[in-house]
């Protein structure tokens, strides 16, 4: 129970009447009223402690004893008024209420829960991120790396299509380059020797050189004309692998995923929308940057049995720089400061993509992950809208919904295992 209120002149305010021969422990600066005894603060314990005890030393005290007990068994719980205010007339408790120096204690906080800092719930929610992520399993983890790699690359396409504009698409993909190149070896333990060393350096020239122009096409495409069709005519990309391993690979195509292929060439048509003009130029580029993205595909599948991932990028690098030298020094335009940030953010971006895709595949089902591609045109689409303001035509929906289709049978049917010959009996 709270203490006894205290005044400004450190009085202790107790219960009281105005009646003669009471005794008040009054605290407020007025006059005091007739039969009241003031007291300070430092005789109050004193002073209850006799009337409690009903002191029988000095005239009076066990007439006093007697009173105040009989007092507090009729009133005691009973608010009394003194000068305006309703206090409590119980001796023992405001007895209690002061601490060993005659002073008034402080009445004790509620309980409360206890605060818990702002660095313990950082460690407990980075604790439960951990054991969520322990106990994933690997479609989940892969599909995690699938989606942050695809967000990772809508910045990018969006950098490079908002400085493609001023700085030189050869001078963008240098700058990409060896960023990219520098990022990979501060990552690499034993340096470039180890990441040089290849059983096929002609495969893997083919394979950069590829990249190369797959970039030239796909990136001016995306430069040129709006990032949702560049996007969508990009997923024809599985089409044309299926095309190219039957013919570089050697792999056996069924009727039905033939079927699947003509169909999405169909939803590309439509995207592509012919007419008495001609085809757009820019939009040919895309599907000639998806053709050689499936040269690509097929090239990784040749050396993936021998090739670190590493080793793969670190000679794209080095071949895109040879490359790309002379002819960025001819056309080279001096970046501003902006354009500065937006060439290393697209860097930074797009190996942090290449990464995050290729450790998705490595955790993953490819045949689960492939699907989560086609949320691309959903972010493509989103950017090209917030920062571009371009809205998709209406053919650009309706053939991306029939490649999708077409591309989501294909991969259905790359997902099946073969069917077991019988054992020989």
């Amino acid at each position: 129970m709270a203490g006894p209120a205290q005044s400004s002149y450190g009085m202790a305010r107790l219960p009281c009447r105005p009646s003669v021969g009471s005794v008040c422990l009054a605290g407020t600066p007025r006059p005091t009223q007739p039969g009241h005894v003031r007291l300070p603060l430092v005789e109050a314990r004193g002073f209850i402690d006799h009337v409690q005890t009903g002191a029988k030393n000095g005239p009076g005290g066990e007439a006093l004893g007697r009173w105040s007990g009989s007092m507090s068994e009729e009133r005691q719980g009973r608010p009394a008024e003194c000068d305006g205010a309703t206090e409590t007339e119980a001796a023992p408790r405001i007895a209690g209420s002061f601490d060993e120096a005659g002073v008034a204690s402080e009445p004790a906080p509620p309980s409360a829960a206890p605060v818990v800092p702002a660095e313990h719930r950082v460690v407990r929610g980075r604790a439960r991120l951990r054991a969520w992520w322990a106990g994933a399993s690997p479609n989940l983890r892969g599909s995690v790396y699938m989606l942050s790699a695809l967000l990772v690359y809508a910045v990018m396409v969006g950098a490079i299509k908002h400085v493609g504009g001023v700085v030189p698409l050869v001078q963008i993909l240098l700058i990409r380059q060896i960023i990219m190149s520098l990022i990979i070896l501060g990552f690499s333990a034993g340096g470039l020797r180890p990441l040089l060393r290849t059983r096929r350096p002609g495969l893997q020239i083919v394979r950069s050189l590829l990249t190369l122009a797959a970039m030239l096409c796909g990136f001016t495409a995306v430069i040129q004309i709006p990032l949702a069709q560049a996007t969508a005519i990009g997923f024809s990309q599985v089409l044309f692998v299926t095309i190219a391993a039957v013919i570089i690979l050697k792999e056996v195509v069924d009727a039905r995923r033939w079927a699947a292929t003509v169909i999405g060439f169909v939803g590309v048509l439509v995207m592509l929308k012919p007419s008495g003009d001609g085809l757009d130029t820019f939009a040919l580029l895309a599907v000639a940057g998806a053709v050689l993205n499936a040269g690509i595909t097929v090239s990784v599948r040749m050396l993936a049995a021998t090739e670190r991932t590493d080793t793969i990028l670190i000679w794209q690098g080095m071949v895109m720089i040879a490359a790309l030298a002379l002819p960025a020094w001819f056309w080279w335009v001096p970046p501003d400061a902006m354009q500065w940030f937006w060439l290393i953010v697209l860097s930074l971006f797009g190996t942090a993509g290449q990464w995050l895709i290729t450790r998705a595949y490595q955790v993953g089902e490819a045949a689960a992950l492939a699907p989560l591609d086609f949320s691309r045109l959903i972010l493509a689409s989103l950017t090209g809208f917030v920062f571009f303001a371009e809205i998709p035509a209406l053919s650009t929906w309706i053939g991306a919904a029939i490649v999708v289709g077409a591309t989501l049978y294909t991969i259905r049917k790359n997902a099946r295992p073969f069917p077991r010959e019988p054992a020989a009996v």
